[in-house]
């Protein structure tokens, strides 16, 4: 909140009287936090991305998204994202076989799959596999 001092000047029948008083803006910032995200709490976390799937994201290593769950990752780099969507999953949205996804230093079929709960402060990480001789 921002303190601001606000003259008003009221019409009074035959004379005009001025008032200053102190008057509170609201956190613009704050206020447009809880009408996109009313009700819940944000959990931001960060997605690292692998040096050949950069170039799908603008050159990004990272990205901080306001998540809950690996399924909604999926969903917001879909959103934001769709060709780095389309290098981690198939057309049906399936994680691709050659594609894994870690939760901090957990693959994320190790827990619960795409409904793995995130918190504030996870990792995930894109780790394609890596074959040949």
């Amino acid at each position: 909140m921002i303190d601001r001092n606000v003259t008003t000047k009221m019409f009074d029948g035959c004379y005009t009287r001025e008032s200053i008083f102190a008057a509170r803006e609201p956190d613009v910032h704050a206020v447009l936090v809880s009408i996109a995200y009313p009700m819940t709490r944000v959990t931001t976390i960060t997605v690292h991305i692998p040096g050949p799937l950069r170039n799908c994201c603008g050159g990004a290593s990272q990205l901080a998204l306001p998540v809950a769950s690996v399924r909604a990752v999926l969903e917001e780099i879909e959103r934001g994202y769709p060709e780095l969507h389309r290098s981690i999953c198939d057309e049906t949205g399936t994680v691709r076989r050659h594609i894994n996804l870690f939760v901090n230093s957990n693959h994320m079929r190790d827990r619960e799959g795409l409904d793995t709960p995130l918190t504030s402060g996870d990792e995930v990480t894109i780790l394609p596999a890596v074959s040949g001789g």
